[in-house]
């Protein structure tokens, strides 16, 4: 058994004094507010976080696409030079380096949106989910769990087949993908969901297929709505919007994801609230992007429960995706105080994991997972700011983590960011030698 005594912790919705943490097996066993014994823990500590929405591989995008002026369907052929650089081994360091990136920014669990599945040529390698193997093993490897979310792919847009690197991505169809997915086996820190990469991608007459494999019990997250091009286009194709075609085909309720939802109909808010599908907001590639401001705060009104994601990796820090939600409502509505900091942590913690399919994570309480958080309150980002809540939201950044325990089990400690810098150098390195 371990004991902590944590100088100061989020635990019940509040910060509280001398948090006395009793850990066995990976989870809490006692949690107990003004104790006086156990390893003292100075720091102001959280849950873990969790990040919804990421793809590893475009980690190698950080700083390149900003060197000249483009659009979201620019930035998208680059993307795509790095996709057909990958294989399963290159893919494996690579993406380890990014997890450990994240676990070093206080985040204890992935949603790894996966749709990089095949050789250049569109033939399945030996093992059909190699690709996807290799993300497992690399959160395992940085100590950090996964939900792989794994992505049916099937059209380039609307009724045309895939056409270059996309043919890595794509099944022959919604059943052959179900097929192939059906080999992956969880593991104590890997769980298996689906994806629907998009309306464009998967032909709306397969979605159900898709919705069927996932079930009530595993997660199913889709892009929504991201450019208003594709919205345009859907309307042309189906006479209705991306939220509408996805309801009508049984994708939306409570273990879906609708990730970015920026561009919304007042009806498409109506239907995901009415559904508790979870948003996923990505404020730092949004902006990156120019995507555009989702509306969070009517879809959290409306029912649907808000989540987080880093998505392009622009930026790994979740603490700055939790404040950017607020600041961005701010920016499009020009008033302040849509969102407090204790409901942005909550979406960044106990909501976010439970909707990658882990709702014994994302909180200090008994039986929950031990996963701890450790921030310097006193760094000169977070010095004077309260030691509370708002300085975890609206102060802190990804800098001022000192420890992470997953799972009972330290996987960062002050002082591993310089070795994890020199790891992802090393990998983006071979990305971009291939």
């Amino acid at each position: 058994m371990t004991a902590l005594l944590l100088e100061r912790a989020w635990v019940g919705g509040a910060v509280r004094d001398d948090v006395l943490v009793e850990i066995e097996d990976g989870r809490f066993t006692a949690v107990t507010p003004g104790a006086q014994t156990g390893e003292p823990l100075a720091g102001l500590t959280i849950p873990g976080l969790a990040n919804c929405h990421s793809h590893a591989f475009h980690r190698a995008l950080r700083g390149r696409t900003q060197r000249e002026r483009g659009s979201f369907w620019t930035w998208r052929d680059q993307m795509y030079a790095v996709a057909g650089r990958l294989d399963p081994d290159l893919y494996l360091d690579l993406a380890r380096a990014t997890y450990r990136e994240m676990a070093a920014a206080g985040i204890t669990c992935v949603g790894e949106f996966h749709y990089l599945h095949h050789q250049p040529d569109g033939t399945p390698y030996d093992d059909p989910n190699a690709m996807g193997l290799a993300l497992v093993e690399a959160a395992r490897e940085a100590g950090i769990r996964i939900t792989l979310l794994d992505t049916c792919y099937l059209s380039s847009g609307f009724g045309e087949p895939p056409q270059g690197v996309q043919v890595r991505y794509a099944d022959r169809d919604a059943a052959g993908w179900a097929d192939r997915v059906g080999a992956l086996e969880a593991t104590d820190g890997a769980r298996t969901g689906a994806a629907v990469h998009s309306v464009r991608a998967v032909p709306a007459e397969q979605l159900s297929t898709v919705a069927d494999w996932a079930g009530a019990t595993r997660p199913l997250h889709a892009h929504l709505s991201e450019q208003v091009a594709e919205n345009r286009a859907c309307l042309a194709a189906y006479s209705r919007t991306p939220t509408e075609v996805l309801g009508r085909h049984g994708v939306l309720g409570p273990m879906t994801t609708a990730v970015h939802a920026t561009h919304l109909t007042e009806g498409d808010i109506r239907l995901l609230g009415s559904t508790a599908t979870h948003a996923c907001f990505c404020p730092t590639t949004e902006r990156d992007l120019g995507d555009g401001v989702g509306p969070s705060r009517r879809l959290q009104v409306a029912g649907a429960p808000l989540t987080l994601g880093s998505d392009s990796h622009a930026v790994i820090d979740l603490f700055e995706e939790m404040r950017a939600v607020e600041l961005d409502e701010r920016l499009a509505t020009q008033q302040r105080g849509h969102w407090s900091a204790p409901e942005l942590l909550d979406a960044a913690t106990l909501t976010g994991h439970a909707s990658l399919g882990w709702p014994d994570a994302g909180a200090i309480e008994v039986g929950r997972r031990a996963d701890l958080v450790t921030l310097d309150p006193a760094s000169p980002r977070t010095a004077g700011t309260g030691r509370d809540d708002s300085t975890v939201v609206f102060a802190a950044t990804a800098q001022d983590v000192t420890q992470v325990m997953v799972d009972g089990r330290i996987v960062v400690r002050q002082g591993d960011r310089q070795e994890i810098g020199r790891e992802l150098d090393r990998a983006i390195g071979r990305v971009w030698q291939q």
